[in-house]
């Protein structure tokens, strides 16, 4: 049978039957209504729980007591949204939805009238298919019950509503959510609506005029690496987000607990200036005081709903080295450097760039810090891995009120952009600290120092102090640090400190500047199954990077056996999308092979990766496109002389969703 002229007969019959509106008939409806002009704030409980049985009435009632009491409401959170498996698996005698009798005993308009008693707004999920995501089966989805569904929404007090993507049936999405869009307006209630297609049909082309937002990207995960690459995926759109009508890039994973403070704070840092929705996805009952801090950042929070509802651009991007700006609606210019490395990065960027008017000098707000200082065109800052600053930017005629930016760090030097900080034991590196101050007014007695581990030595091999240091120059020390033959492995902190008097200060300044050494073990020797070495480091798009077994998403050991075409493979490495693992190699290992391809049983349409080898900063072995229906793929990599080898496997471009990508019998030889 010819499924595509199947699939438009039924669609056809659909929209004669009046289930459907035309293609044509849904870009000539708008969508006017006021709603979300500012991106939603609020909070999603699916990455908290998922099905699990604590997902209930006194749950959602204790988040919306959260809100309330912890300050949340007041910080600009407003939608309390339940996900999937609120509902009994099948419909009532009229065709009605039906609340789950355990979990919501007294049902959900009870919960709604909870919530709006607070003060705040309520939402639920259904999907705009026949059933929903659940992997149990799912729940009954709004495919073909659009009307009946939106009015039972509206008659529970309903403020927003997640329209997901499974089970579609095949039918156009541009119908089934205009679909559900006319149906929520033919209410006559406001209901803020969340079309949840993970960019699979390029929502941001047509979805102006259909929902208040849209997700870009495929799931996040509670890990650096999906976060960064869906941020990334995200920032290439700003042009299509505006009020009313937003790009998502998935839930906040703040406080969950998979990622660091610091990197949780890049997390906000980063969907604040893109100007996304603001959904909390932590269990706020458990979460710790450092969450509610980074959660609550009404500086942060204000850049995010500005209301000239402008996203955050990119306007320059080095090596993993982010300057995103996003225009206010008083004429400053919120800025966000960003470092997505595993090494630290020093950044800067002139007023000119962020393209405010020319001034003696400019007002900068550091919106983590919480200081206010001047600078007489650059803003810069000195990030640890993985680490940002924000500011808030402005011509100022009183610059002089405030005191000179100063910017201090300390690098080690390292094998190649965003490598990280090997020593090797016997052998100096040279590290360099610097105070850099791009105000106009000068700072005096400028001194550095560098604390290096008990047993190493550092000594500087250049002054390590400035009388005066005036506006818009820097001062470096170089060192040399030597580590003994003896010495451990494992990560070390390295720490600069530095005083100067500046002149809006009675005493002297000291700031410190806290970096890392990595002491690597012996290189490996012999031929060897790379799953049996010990990486440095590892990042995968879904889970943790999985030892002999393929990757099954979300817990380490949760994997299967690895099967490519067939073949199954006792050894190697499960991997997916985008990811990257390392190895210290020490220039001792020749040579690295593999059976690679995208796991049998998560083989899609939209499974496409590409596998690269990395020796060092040499790019070695290059697959190009690799799709779920090619053979299996032989690897051979010449890595000689490398210090670190790098395995990297890049999403093709279509999504991360069902990049399984297998390394199947991964050897090297050393």
């Amino acid at each position: 049978m010819d499924h595509r002229r199947w699939r438009t007969a039924a669609v056809a019959v659909l929209i004669a039957a009046g289930t459907l509106i035309s293609p044509a008939q849904a870009q000539t409806a708008r969508k006017d209504d006021g709603l979300a002009l500012t991106p939603p704030m609020g909070f999603n409980n699916w990455n908290t729980t998922h099905c699990r049985n604590d997902f209930n009435e006194e749950m959602v009632k204790g988040i919306a007591d959260i809100f309330v009491n912890k300050g949340l409401k007041d910080a600009g959170y407003e939608y309390v949204n339940i996900d999937d498996c609120w509902a009994l698996p099948q419909r009532d005698a009229q065709g009605d939805l039906v609340p789950h009798p355990v979990r919501f005993p007294n049902g959900i308009k009870a919960v709604a009238d909870y919530v709006h008693g607070k003060g705040l707004k309520f939402g639920i999920y259904t999907s705009a298919g026949t059933k929903t995501c659940n992997k149990d089966g799912g729940f009954p989805g709004g495919l073909n019950h659009e009307e009946q569904d939106a009015k039972l929404f509206a008659s529970w007090g309903v403020d927003y509503l997640k329209y997901d993507n499974c089970n579609n049936q095949g039918v156009d999405a541009k119908l089934r959510y205009t679909k559900m869009r006319d149906a929520l307006h033919a209410t006559g209630r406001k209901i803020v609506f969340s079309l949840c297609e993970w960019g699979q049909n390029k929502p941001w082309e047509w979805a102006k005029d259909v929902g208040h937002l849209w997700r870009t990207t495929g799931d996040i995960s509670d890990n650096w690496n999906s976060m960064v690459s869906i941020a990334k995926r995200n920032m290439e759109l700003a042009d299509f987000a505006g009020p009313g009508h937003w790009n998502d890039p998935d839930m906040l994973e703040v406080g969950n607990g998979g990622m660091t403070d610091l990197e949780y704070r890049s997390h906000f840092s980063l969907w604040s200036i893109m100007a996304a929705p603001l959904l909390i996805g932590a269990d706020l009952r458990k979460v710790t005081p450092e969450t509610f801090e980074i959660l609550e950042n009404r500086e942060v929070i204000a850049v995010n709903q500005d209301k000239l509802g402008v996203q955050g651009k990119v306007i320059r991007n080095q090596g993993g080295n982010h300057v995103l700006v996003k225009p206010l609606s008083n004429g400053d210019k919120a800025v966000l450097l960003f470092n997505e490395n595993d090494s630290a990065a020093n950044m800067s960027v002139t007023a000119t760039e962020l393209g405010l008017t020319k001034a003696g000098g400019y007002q900068v707000r550091d919106l983590w810090a919480k200081t206010t200082t001047h600078t007489a065109g650059s803003i810069s800052a000195a990030l640890p891995p993985h680490g940002s600053a924000m500011f808030r930017v402005s011509a100022a005629q009183n610059w002089y009120l405030y005191p000179p930016a100063i910017t201090t760090a300390a690098d080690g030097q390292v094998l190649y952009p965003g490598a990280l900080p090997i020593v090797q034991p016997g052998r100096s590196v040279t590290y360099t600290t610097s105070v850099s101050n791009t105000g106009r007014l000068p700072i005096a007695l400028v001194q550095a120092t560098l604390q290096v581990p008990q047993g190493w030595t550092a000594k500087a091999t250049s002054s390590s102090f400035k009388a005066i240091l005036p506006g818009e120059k820097t001062f470096k020390t170089t060192w040399q640090v030597t580590v003994p033959q003896d010495a451990a492995s494992g990560r070390f902190p390295v720490k600069a400190s530095f005083t100067f008097h500046s002149p809006h200060e009675n005493n002297p300044v000291t700031r410190q500047y806290s970096t890392e050494a990595l002491v690597p073990g012996a290189a490996p020797k012999g031929d060897l199954f790379v799953s049996d070495l010990k990486w440095l480091r590892s990042a995968n798009g879904h889970g943790p990077v999985e030892v002999d077994t393929t990757n099954g998403e979300a817990k380490q050991g949760d994997g299967g056996p690895i099967t490519i075409r067939g073949k199954v493979f006792t050894k190697g490495l499960g991997t997916h999308a985008p990811a990257h693992v390392e190895y210290y190699t020490g220039g001792s290992c020749s040579k690295v092979t593999a059976t690679i391809g995208i796991q049998d049983n998560k083989v899609n349409p939209l499974s496409l990766v590409s596998y690269e080898v990395w020796a060092d900063d040499r790019k070695v072995y290059d697959s190009g496109p690799v799709s779920g229906t090619d053979a299996a793929k032989s690897l051979e990599a010449n890595v000689s002389g490398a210090t670190v080898t790098r395995l990297v496997v890049l999403d093709g471009g279509n999504g991360k969703s069902y990049d399984h990508a297998n390394w199947g019998d991964l050897k090297i030889t050393c």
